[in-house]
């Protein structure tokens, strides 16, 4: 699995208001990533594990990814971007099925930072992940909380 995630870590220059980050989260998706995904969700529907049944009855290209996958890989962009055990929420629509073999870009962009009570910054973020011909797969919103924003409101 080729990743090239952000690795931040909570450490990344700015994430500032109107800030853009965009990085490959994983080329040429494997189909083992997907078996394996399977056996670790327990979801073996047919449209994600039996070519077959994906081309013939539910009328794909063929297998499809589970959509739960696609969001872990965009989930790992943005723990990666705010470290670990920032990310407060994270919830998207999904748009369009990733295949085997297609590539994905998460874009994040920087939005509203908000100063909590007891002192905690949560900056909101808004993301898009797109295949390699930069159709939209999922997109959707997040919050982390964050120490090194330098504009608040």
């Amino acid at each position: 699995m080729a990743v090239e995630p952000c690795r931040r870590s909570g450490t990344a220059p700015s994430l500032e208001p109107g800030t853009v980050v965009e990085t490959t989260a994983i080329e040429d998706l494997p189909r083992s990533l997907m078996v394996q995904y399977a056996g670790a969700s327990g979801d073996y529907n047919p449209l994600h594990t039996d070519e077959v049944y994906a081309t013939v009855v539910a009328g794909y290209p063929t297998v499809v990814a589970h959509g739960m996958l696609t969001m872990g890989i965009t989930g790992r962009v943005l723990t990666d971007l705010v470290g670990d055990g920032r990310l407060r929420t994270f919830g998207g629509r999904f748009h369009a099925p990733v295949l085997p073999g297609n590539s994905l870009t998460v874009r994040v962009e920087v939005g509203d930072t908000t100063v909590l009570g007891d002192g905690v910054t949560v900056v909101e973020l808004a993301f898009t992940t797109r295949t390699g011909d930069g159709r939209t797969v999922f997109a959707g919103t997040a919050t982390a909380t964050w120490s090194d924003v330098s504009r608040t409101r």
